[in-house]
């Protein structure tokens, strides 16, 4: 039993001081007690009580309540997102070398981040296995958004290909951004009969185990966009391993290999433009920019696309707020005109997309390239 004083009950008037149960209730009253014991036992209670309204009254309060809970919720996250501020220098790891495209764009993105966040972003090159080395020292980092990864086209391809990885590709990081998508472009040297997807496609189901493919790796996005060609095409490829793309052209131009799927356009338009290649489509779904003459594949093969891209990813866990300020500032770098015009020098395109998309990119792109790699049998050992 409880000692209660119910101030103003449903009907207006004080009730008597009086002993009853905790969960009393009168009339449609409900009462709640808070308190605290004091030496003198329970006649010493320090009580509080609130009364709701009669029953049918509160609901709709209760609604405008909840309402203004969750626009007050908004408010304060937005206001969380526009103020939060990296507290030391922000470290941003290129899992890559120095000097390549990942590593310019990161460079690029640091430079105008440190402007906007009061902070020092110091690009951190941290090269190995394909990416993994650098990825890995995010996935451990603590999640306050002073630790962020620039991944590149090997990120969704890894977990098919490499065994015992340190992290898991899809949950151990918070996606902030796409930055930039890069198409592969679909070539041939200017002798070569076909000039169309098309009529490559026909010279290779007319003649099975005919047509020879350029590749520097296995897990290089020219070689697996070339077997998802192959296997959406119908058609045989015989794949040849080159140390790098100016061999790999080197081969196209004196008749060794028939055609090439090189990963970036940014490589190959000065050949194009030089008349020696002739290209005949991009892995990407819409046309390039930079080939705007150039049909995508997916004209030929509906539903084709191969593209690698280079994102912002921070490490799991890291508060929604301070994933919105990174997001907010980043976009506004990558929609900038300086920055659009170094991704079409380099035969790429800004994307700029939400984390959420962000997120649904690299799932898709995980499962997609892992039934490539599982087909093609050079997956996991």
């Amino acid at each position: 039993m409880t000692n209660v004083t119910h101030a103003g009950g449903c009907d207006g008037k004080r009730m008597s001081r009086r002993w009853t149960p905790v969960n009393a209730d009168r009339a449609g009253c409900a009462t709640v007690l808070t308190g605290r014991p004091s030496e003198e036992g329970p006649t010493g209670w320090a009580l509080q009580q609130s009364l709701s309204a009669p029953i049918g009254v509160p609901r709709r309060l209760a609604e405008l309540a909840l309402a203004a809970l969750v626009a007050l919720a908004a408010a304060i996250g937005s206001a969380q997102a526009a103020e939060w501020q990296p507290s030391r220098p922000v470290r941003m790891i290129i899992p890559s070398g120095a000097g390549g495209i990942t590593d310019i764009l990161g460079r690029v993105l640091a430079q105008r981040l440190t402007e906007s966040l009061g902070q020092q972003v110091v690009v951190d090159n941290r090269p190995g296995a394909s990416g993994i080395v650098g990825s890995a020292i995010v996935a451990r980092a603590a999640p306050d958004g002073q630790t962020l990864l620039m991944v590149f086209p090997s990120h969704p391809v890894n977990p098919s290909v490499f065994p015992d990885m340190p992290f898991d590709t899809v949950s151990a990081f918070a996606p902030v951004t796409m930055v930039s998508a890069v198409s592969p472009v679909l070539i041939v040297a200017s002798p070569f009969p076909a000039r169309s997807v098309a009529e490559l496609i026909g010279i290779g189901k007319a003649r099975p185990g005919y047509l020879n493919h350029g590749s520097v790796g296995n897990t290089s996005m020219g070689h697996l966009g070339a077997e998802l060609f192959r296997r959406m095409a119908g058609i045989d490829i015989t794949f040849v391993i080159y140390k790098g793309a100016p061999q790999i052209l080197t081969g196209l131009l004196g008749g060794e290999i028939h055609f090439y799927l090189i990963g970036s356009a940014g490589t190959v338009v000065p050949q194009v433009r030089a008349g020696r290649v002739r290209a005949l489509g991009v892995g990407a779904r819409e046309r390039l920019p930079v080939l705007p003459d150039v049909p995508s594949i997916s004209e030929t093969l509906p539903g084709y696309e191969a593209r690698g891209w280079n994102g912002i990813l921070a490490p799991a866990g890291t508060n929604k707020a301070i994933v919105a300020r990174l997001h907010a500032e980043i976009v506004k770098v990558v929609r900038s005109p300086e920055f659009t015009k170094l991704l079409t020098s380099e035969g790429a395109t800004p994307v700029a997309n939400t984390p959420s998309e962000f997120d649904v990119n690299i799932r898709e792109d995980v499962k997609k390239w892992a039934r490539v790699i599982k087909e093609a049998g050079f997956g996991r050992q």
